[in-house]
């Protein structure tokens, strides 16, 4: 950090006597102050948190059935069968996986709050960028530094530098001229701007920065795709292991159920052959009973796997809303 900072006074001292003739014009802005008071951002930033809340209220509820389910489990496990227990142990093991893929999925690393909060972040950054430009152009800075940022540190910062009001007028105005409805609004609002002045060289190098910002994006972007590709292959082939495993499950169990229900041998004694319809209906009944309780597992599993297909598309389909969204504000600010 200290190498940072000595790079850039030895940058100021070098050009202040390539520009001694009208001195180095130094400002610097302060992006914290400036999201502050961006009554947008402010807005989608607290809609987001909102959303954040019911999420870790939905999984908080969720978790708290599991558990719940454990504790009733361990109370009836005297009154059921070795199988039972077994089948209400998967099922509670199957329902805590998915709330804890579904909890990685909206807070982990690339979930959907981190994406969501780039998001927010992007056009608000993109219109901080463009004011800064314009406002350098028109007034002729040389150097304009972020003061809340970690890649730069300010050893002083006197008031008078600070153009953090200016630009946050500058988005205002561009706002308000986005959103005039009559020629008299618009016509107001482009009284309010700043004239800008023509600097072939500054357009350059605006240019080279723009090209090697949408090919940065672009990269990201790609990134960002591979990666929810290869998350999609791992939910399926999970989902695929799953029902593998539920499927082999139900076999073995069918495969005893027969094997219980299989009629016995002349052999057996004349006591036990008078009591044996009574056996069979009981056995009988227990394996209706087993059965409707099986075809009721397999329906409400059926019904959440539909579910998280339904959320997962209605996902993909808002992160494809945003980000055409999100171009759409970048190419409004650069047609501005």
């Amino acid at each position: 950090m200290r190498n940072k900072v000595l790079f850039l006074l030895i940058l100021i001292l070098l050009s202040g006597s390539l520009f001694a003739q009208r001195g180095v014009r130094v400002a610097y802005i302060d992006t914290e102050y400036i999201l502050e008071n961006v009554p947008e951002y402010q807005e989608a930033v607290n809609q987001l948190n909102q959303k954040a809340d019911n999420w870790k209220n939905e999984i908080e509820v969720k978790l708290n059935e599991i558990e719940q389910k454990r504790k009733d489990l361990s109370n009836e496990k005297a009154l059921l069968t070795k199988e039972l227990i077994e089948e209400r142990e998967e099922d509670i093991y199957f329902e805590e996986k998915e709330i804890l893929d579904y909890q990685q999925k909206r807070f982990g690393p690339n979930g959907d709050l981190f994406i969501q909060q780039k998001q927010l972040m992007q056009p608000v950054q993109d219109q901080i960028f463009a004011a800064v430009q314009d406002i350098a152009t028109t007034r002729k800075y040389d150097f304009i530094f972020d003061k809340s940022s970690d890649d730069t540190t300010m050893l002083f910062s006197a008031k008078q530098y600070d153009i953090s009001e200016t630009v946050i007028r500058s988005i205002t105005r561009t706002s308000k001229r986005n959103q005039a409805k009559s020629k008299a609004e618009r016509k107001a609002a482009e009284a309010e701007e700043l004239v800008p002045e023509v600097n072939l060289e500054q357009e350059a190098r605006e240019k080279a920065l723009e090209e090697k910002k949408k090919a940065r994006e672009s990269v990201i972007e790609k990134a960002r795709q591979e990666k929810l590709a290869a998350r999609e292959a791992k939910v399926k082939a999970a989902e695929a292991k799953r029902l593998k495993i539920i499927e082999d499950r139900e076999k073995a169990r069918q495969a005893k159920l027969d094997a219980r229900t299989t009629p016995q041998s002349s052999t057996d004694k004349p006591t036990e052959a008078k009591t044996e319809p009574e056996t069979k209906t009981e056995t009988k009944t227990k394996e209706q009973l087993l059965e409707e309780n099986r075809q009721k597992k397999l329906a409400e599993r059926e019904a959440r796997i539909k579910a998280l297909e339904e959320k997962k598309k209605k996902i993909l389909e808002d992160r494809q809303k945003a980000l055409e969204e999100r171009k759409r504000i970048r190419d409004s600010i650069n047609k501005n």
